[in-house]
């Protein structure tokens, strides 16, 4: 089996990229390591935030309510990036994909009356 120069080339490219980002790599973290300072006292180990010290624990408990919202979020989120691609290919889909999206649609709608009928949204738990 015989392969052309092109191909080598093509090899040679990526081995040379490829050492190239490790020697980068290893050149700024070693740089960093000689021409940085070092200073070692009992103030580097505590948190720093815009000039002033911290006050309390940094270990909050928040409620699981926080990322429910989050997570409907993302999801919800990504349906309308799959809208947005449909309405850019409108015209190169016809009527087809206007039903499917339709169906998209009514289903992301039957998520949300699901995640509403749920309580998931709410934010004060009614006894």
């Amino acid at each position: 089996m015989i392969i052309n120069n092109h191909v080598y080339a093509q090899y040679w490219a990526f081995a040379v990229f490829i050492f190239g980002g490790f020697f980068i790599s290893i050149f700024m973290l070693l740089l960093g390591y000689l021409c940085g300072g070092k200073s070692f006292s009992c103030d580097k180990h505590i948190p720093f935030e815009s000039g002033i010290n911290s006050v309390g624990n940094s270990y909050l408990r928040f409620s699981i309510q926080f990322y429910l919202i989050a997570m409907l979020f993302v999801i919800f989120d990504v349906e309308a990036l799959y809208l947005y691609v449909w309405a850019i290919g409108i015209y190169n889909i016809g009527w087809i994909g206007f039903f499917e999206v339709l169906m998209f649609i009514l289903t992301l709608l039957l998520g949300l009356f699901y995640v509403v009928r749920c309580g998931m949204l709410q934010w004060i738990k009614k006894y």
